[in-house]
């Protein structure tokens, strides 16, 4: 239709070693704009998340799989014509290069922080597969965004909602014009799309 002028999707990745409050700060940006949420982890095979709960890192061959099954979900929600945010660790280069095979542009958002300060907010989360222990093996595979990288990094020292807020503010996200509950998913919860495992 010639007269449908509606405004171009975007799509978001929060990232960051476990423990940074991707999750926390993906779901408020959700909250405070249009974008659909989606947990990068549940779309972990089983056999991922068992390696993980025994404390033993994923190699790449266990990621390509994941990361591109993320990629083909924002690709699916962005015909839809629907945005998104995900919170997903996209620790590599790479393997945010796999991600940006999937919409037209991803935009990332890195909360970088203390090994000391994320550790302790590791040890202290409960009910989470991810150990402390492989915090290490995180931060030693974590690759800085490049310059030619579009995104933001900020300080997970700052309260998550003032996180959410510099987010939203530095990519000049949309902000919600209309009070909702939350982001918009299927009636179990899941967002819109999101591949059961």
């Amino acid at each position: 239709m010639t007269g449908d002028r509606r405004p171009p999707t975007r799509h978001v990745v929060v990232m960051g070693v476990s423990g940074a409050g991707k999750t926390t700060v993906a779901r408020g940006i959700s909250e405070l704009t249009e974008l659909v949420f989606a947990e990068a982890d549940e779309f972990h095979q089983p056999a991922n998340v068992a390696r993980m709960r025994a404390g033993i890192p994923l190699d790449d061959a266990a990621r390509w799989p994941w990361l591109r099954d993320l990629a083909a979900w924002m690709a699916g929600r962005h015909a839809e014509g629907v945005s998104t945010v995900l919170a997903c660790s996209a620790l590599k280069r790479s393997y945010r290069d796999v991600l940006r095979q999937g919409p037209p542009s991803v935009e990332f958002v890195h909360l970088a922080g203390t090994a000391e300060l994320i550790r302790d907010r590791m040890t202290r989360r409960v009910g989470h597969y991810m150990p402390a222990s492989l915090l290490d093996s995180q931060r030693a595979t974590l690759e800085d965004l490049a310059p030619d990288e579009a995104g933001v990094v900020l300080d997970v020292a700052a309260a998550p909602e003032e996180l959410v807020v510099a987010a939203v503010d530095r990519l000049d996200l949309p902000r919600r014009t209309s009070v909702g509950t939350g982001s918009p998913g299927d009636a179990d919860g899941r967002p819109r799309g999101t591949v059961a495992q």
